[in-house]
């Protein structure tokens, strides 16, 4: 039994401990969800005086298996050549065009996430190929980096994505109410309308026609003779679900988050040819369709129906599975599973009532959420976006519950500004796009340049995602 004065501490050191771990977790290569696993124990064993079979209890085992089921799904397909014949075709689908693939790149980016794959292991994918393609045909570097990252960002919140899951498996514990293809559709309009305004402002309707086209296919080919090649091979970036063709430096910002990036490289080249859908990279994308429509469709559990489909496409091509358990993005199962086990234990300390009863206490509903999209925004800058979902949304939801303000406007604005913060230097994917910047780019101008348009984003995105989504009171 805890004493009064604990109760009446435990929400303020349960609010420091869990600011000294976003602290700890951007400023030195700690993994957060290991310090939620030690800060959970701590706080629960020590201050509130549970047991660990009670801490436990607050262990996400249904996002723990979508998880690894979704990207070790995902580890597959991009070894036996599914994911770049994905690229190879849609760049195909607009020929010499070069006015159009920015808007490949971050179409097929957008898919890549929105099936389940994370949205650092997307840009890892594509960006290398696009920037490549931007420096030959003297298209805004700036312009075609951002594209692919808005475009993984745009997918990311689909029902069967991680930042998806999570989202929506931590509203589907509350009474609120659950929206899934609401916050998916906000999330990919928005990120939508920037790339608009990004392909407008930059001039990537300038862009004439070209040959272009099959450059970018080319480069999509080259990466296809090595899928099951050299990626079998060993060639990989273990634990984030990629390897990543020419990449050059790591990232800085999300050391604590486990999504990060490493450096690997292919010379490997092309045969005469071009080479066609092979038998497993088409039962590949009846593999996803099947995922879609079953879990969606038919409400079937996202995990099980993953590694089901996975494990059909591994006794399919038993080649190109290997070295995908590696892959599974290990990382961010522990960042997960420890954020939400801490947070359980919050709740235990009563640190979300003591929020949101905070909030409320301003009396201005829609100032508090406005605050609450900044603060996401500003933190997920430099630390992991789904760390930063994963610690708010419980934190706001007795405050929704009031019924003041329209949960799924708020949630859905949150998700946008905590995501779309991902351009910064800082964060992986702006990394990602810093270290494939073209040879003839000043790189201290191109790390400027992406600052400056990080820090725009910073400051703009939460309003623009608060006037629209949560203002009105249409959601």
């Amino acid at each position: 039994m805890r004493s009064g004065g604990t109760k009446t501490s435990a929400p303020v050191l349960s609010i420091i401990i869990l600011a000294v771990m976003f602290l700890l977790a951007t400023v030195l290569p700690l993994n957060m969800g290991a310090l939620a696993f030690v800060g959970a124990f701590l706080l629960g064993s020590v201050v509130l005086g549970m047991s660990t079979n009670d801490i436990l209890a607050n262990f996400p085992g249904g996002l723990f298996l979508t998880i690894v089921g979704v990207t070790y799904l995902f580890a597959i397909a991009q070894n036996n050549g599914t994911i770049d014949l994905m690229v190879r075709g849609a760049v195909r689908m607009v020929g010499s065009k070069v006015a159009l693939i920015p808007w490949i790149m971050f179409a097929i980016t957008a898919v890549i996430t929105a099936v389940g794959a994370l949205s650092p292991a997307a840009v890892a994918i594509i960006a290398p190929i696009a920037l490549s393609f931007a420096a030959k045909h003297r298209i805004n570097p700036l312009m075609m980096g951002m594209m692919v990252i808005h475009g993984a960002q745009a997918g990311g919140f689909s029902p069967i994505a991680v930042y998806g899951v999570t989202v929506n498996g931590i509203i589907a514990k509350t009474e609120l109410e659950a929206s899934p293809m609401t916050i998916f559709l906000a999330s990919f309009i928005f990120n939508l309308a920037i790339a608009l305004v990004l392909f407008l402002v930059l001039g990537g309707n300038k862009s004439g026609s070209s040959a272009g086209g099959r450059l970018v296919e080319q480069a999509a080919e080259k990466r296809m003779a090595m899928s099951v090649g050299a990626r079998t091979a060993g060639v990989t970036l273990q634990g984030s679900g990629t390897d990543i063709s020419s990449a050059r430096v790591s990232s800085k910002g999300t050391s604590g988050s486990g999504e990060h990036s490493s450096n690997a490289s292919s010379s490997t080249e092309q045969p005469a040819g071009t080479p066609r859908a092979s038998v497993p990279q088409l039962v590949t994308i009846l593999g996803l369709i099947a995922l879609a429509v079953i879990s969606l469709g038919f409400k079937v559990d996202v995990g099980f129906v993953s590694i089901t489909i996975a494990m059909v496409l591994a006794l399919v091509s038993p080649a190109a599975q290997k070295g995908a358990v590696n892959k599974i993005s290990w990382s961010t199962v522990l960042l997960l599973c420890g954020m939400l086990t801490f947070v359980g234990v919050l709740e235990e300390a009563g640190t979300i009532t003591f929020v949101s009863d905070s909030v409320a206490q301003l009396g201005m509903p829609l100032l508090a959420a406005l605050l609450i999209c900044y603060i996401g925004a500003v933190v997920s800058a430099f630390a992991s976006s789904t760390a930063i979902l994963a610690a708010l949304i419980p934190l706001a939801v007795p405050f929704l519950a009031s019924g003041e303000i329209g949960a799924v406007g708020v949630i859905a604005a949150l998700a946008v500004a905590s995501t779309i913060v991902d351009v910064s230097p800082f964060s992986t994917n702006g990394a990602l796009v810093l270290a494939n910047a073209p040879e003839d780019v000043d790189k201290d101008r191109f790390y400027k340049q992406i600052l400056a348009y990080s820090g725009i984003v910073v400051v703009a995105g939460p309003a623009i995602a608060w006037l629209v989504m949560v203002a009105p009171g249409w959601l």
